[in-house]
């Protein structure tokens, strides 16, 4: 990386961090000597990871294939070759950090959203793998009891399929109280990653504002997102909550520059990584720049912005029905878990 990027600029001289965004070992190590302090996973990524270097793992993958394993089982060994390759590779970063950085996330099966007995054992199993694996479950209800046991029995998680201050703030109260169990345990409790999916909610938007004709443009659709962000960033600071705020899904630079300066970590893919290390942006700390009030109010003339934006605009139980968690599952389903269930 060069030592003039903006990329470099963040990591050096703000409170910003970041994760990399891919299960490809070629793009870890380029991501590692980048300064990512993390590395962002899911079952579409595994699998894409897997089909591209599958000369490489063959003697793994072939042993996986010719045991008696359901495709569940076949699939969820599949990814915890992915996974730990990563998983070695920055747990030196992890060590040295004395477990503060260094942490890989690996997804619980998508399509168990709703069984929280077995997440639980798969995050269990998945906690085993590595000491720096962040079990990845789904801000649901379901999923934040798991997300609320894990923590209190000294399991890191990470919060997925999460796009709106409501689930932001469900993620920190859950780890909160799994803190306080664990404590009163003598367990050192799990941390906790609270994932925003921030463009996947812009192209939500996009789409709900298009077909109901709404007053939002496509400039105030570009900041739903930042807006939701920062929305829950105030509310973390406010609050003192112990769950980081882990910014994914990026679709442009500005996901990243309206953001520098917060204390927080991005999760940067290797195409977007270029955007901060080809091009150079305005070196300032933009977290407390507010998003335009009337692009708020534009914004919020779509009851699913409101949803997504106001603190009481769902209730846990409402998480797994609203629109682009539904579909978020149908891809990490579709596009990635059933992918490497039917690998042969």
């Amino acid at each position: 990386m060069s030592a003039g990027s903006y990329l470099n600029w963040i990591v050096e001289s703000t409170k910003t961090a970041w994760w990399h965004d891919s299960a490809d070992p070629v793009e870890l190590k380029l991501g590692l000597d980048r300064g990512a302090v993390g590395v962002t996973t899911n079952p579409f990524l595994s699998s894409v990871a897997l089909a591209k270097h599958r000369a490489g793992w063959a003697e793994e993958v072939n042993s996986i294939l010719a045991r008696t394993l359901s495709a569940e089982q076949k699939a969820e060994e599949l990814m915890r070759l992915v996974v730990t390759r990563a998983a070695a590779l920055f747990r030196p970063l992890y060590d040295r950090s004395e477990g503060s950085a260094g942490h890989v996330c690996a997804q619980v099966n998508p399509s168990r959203a709703g069984e929280r007995n077995v997440m639980l054992a798969m995050a269990r199993r998945y906690h085993a793998w590595a000491p720096n694996i962040a079990v990845k479950l789904p801000a649901v209800s379901a999923g934040l009891d798991v997300l609320e046991d894990c923590i209190a029995e000294g399991i890191t998680v990470a919060a997925t399929v999460s796009f709106t201050v409501p689930q932001a703030i469900a993620i920190a109260e859950r780890c909160r109280a799994g803190r306080g169990r664990a404590k009163s345990r003598g367990i050192e409790p799990g941390k906790c990653f609270a994932v925003v999916m921030i463009g996947r909610l812009d192209d939500y938007l996009r789409e709900v504002a298009s077909d109901n004709n709404a007053a939002a443009t496509e400039s105030d659709i570009r900041q739903s997102g930042l807006a939701v962000t920062k929305r829950a960033y105030r509310i973390y600071q406010e609050r003192g909550y112990e769950a980081v705020l882990l910014v994914a899904a990026l679709r442009g630079d500005y996901h990243l520059t309206e953001l520098a300066g917060a204390r927080l970590l991005m999760s940067i893919a290797p195409a977007a990584q270029e955007w901060f290390i080809a091009r150079d942006h305005p070196r300032e700390e933009r977290i407390e720049k507010p998003i335009p009030s009337d692009v708020v109010e534009r914004l919020s003339t779509m009851p699913e912005f409101v949803k997504a934006y106001e603190p009481d605009g769902m209730t846990p139980r409402d998480f797994i029905s609203y629109g682009v968690a539904q579909r978020t599952i149908c891809q990490f389903i579709e596009s990635g878990w059933k992918i490497l269930e039917n690998l042969t």
